[in-house]
């Protein structure tokens, strides 16, 4: 008897996620916003800390579309949606890959708030789309999508689940550590939940809060444990837009990695950037959410070691 192929395990999954897509576009394009396509290699990446570009013939695939959807917004382009695929330098595990699906979308004259009300329609939208209802089963747990979702800030969720107090893990630069392994657990909650007000730090290219300049209006969503986005209000100020992407470029250097070079044209087009909010969603693991899938490998047709 012929054995089945992987890829032939993956139909039914590979199925769901033709129509997570399908209902993506409708929820935006019923909301007016435009779908665009721009390009995947691109001379200068954001000059982020721990996000690595994959060398391509002297520029980079990008890491995200962002750079150039924002200056989209500059020149006027009011909502904007993007499905595309991303690269990063040494991602690779259970819920990484080096190349993935990225849905980002950037919405003019809101804030990160008003942006996390369309993540819950969004992803309402599209569950009741493939027939999943407002509810999903994943890992074992199920996830109730009604709204409102939960909401927890960053300084909180280290006070419940970190070992260290914030301020020494921003010290030690051991913030993504102890979100893996003990905050992270604490996000596998019965209904999705809003990470939010991350550290002035991690927010390199979010707007800071007007009444505490500690803290970027940023946040993340978490459902039934997994990450799925990661969104901000957008900071519109070149001048300090520059001085965080050179301070984001001087530690690259300490740690030994690629200075990139500065996205001049990006920088001079924020000024004309009205206010907005922004947020990168990852389809691989959305799907993996709404078919109950382990592992990033079962929602992909190919993993890399299978080409």
């Amino acid at each position: 008897m012929k054995k089945e192929s992987l890829l032939a395990r993956r139909k039914t999954n590979l199925v769901v996620r033709a129509r997570i897509i399908e209902a993506i576009r409708l929820f935006f394009t019923d909301r007016a916003f435009l779908e665009v396509e721009t390009p995947i290699r691109i001379p200068a990446p954001a000059p982020e800390t721990h996000i690595d570009a994959i060398p391509s013939d002297g520029w980079f695939l990008h890491t995200s579309p962002e750079l150039c959807m924002k200056r989209m917004l500059a020149a006027g382009y009011e909502k904007l949606f993007q499905l595309t695929k991303c690269f990063r330098h040494y991602e690779r595990g259970s819920r990484h890959l080096p190349e993935f699906t990225m849905l980002e979308w950037y919405h003019g004259g809101i804030d990160y708030e008003r942006l996390m009300a369309e993540c819950e329609d969004l992803l309402i939208f599209i569950s009741r789309y493939i027939g999943k209802g407002d509810s999903v089963t994943y890992q074992n747990r199920t996830v109730s999508l009604v709204k409102p979702w939960g909401r927890l800030s960053v300084r909180e969720a280290f006070k419940r689940y970190s070992p260290l107090p914030l301020e020494t893990v921003l010290a030690d630069d051991r913030f993504d550590e102890i979100m893996v392994t003990c905050i992270e657990p604490g996000m596998d909650s019965d209904r999705p939940v809003f990470l939010f007000d991350y550290p002035r730090p991690l927010g390199s290219l979010a707007r800071l809060k007007r009444d505490d300049p500690t803290i970027a209006e940023r946040f993340e969503i978490y459902a039934g444990g997994l990450e799925l986005a990661n969104a901000f209000s957008e900071l519109t100020d070149e001048e300090e837009q520059r001085s965080r992407f050179r301070e984001e470029r001087e530690q690259r250097v300490r740690l030994g990695k690629t200075e990139y070079p500065m996205p001049d044209r990006f920088l001079n087009d924020l000024s004309g950037m009205p206010e907005a909010a922004g947020i990168a969603l990852g389809v691989d693991r959305l799907v993996m959410f709404f078919t109950d899938s382990p592992s990033i490998d079962e929602v992909v047709a190919f993993t890399p070691e299978e080409l």
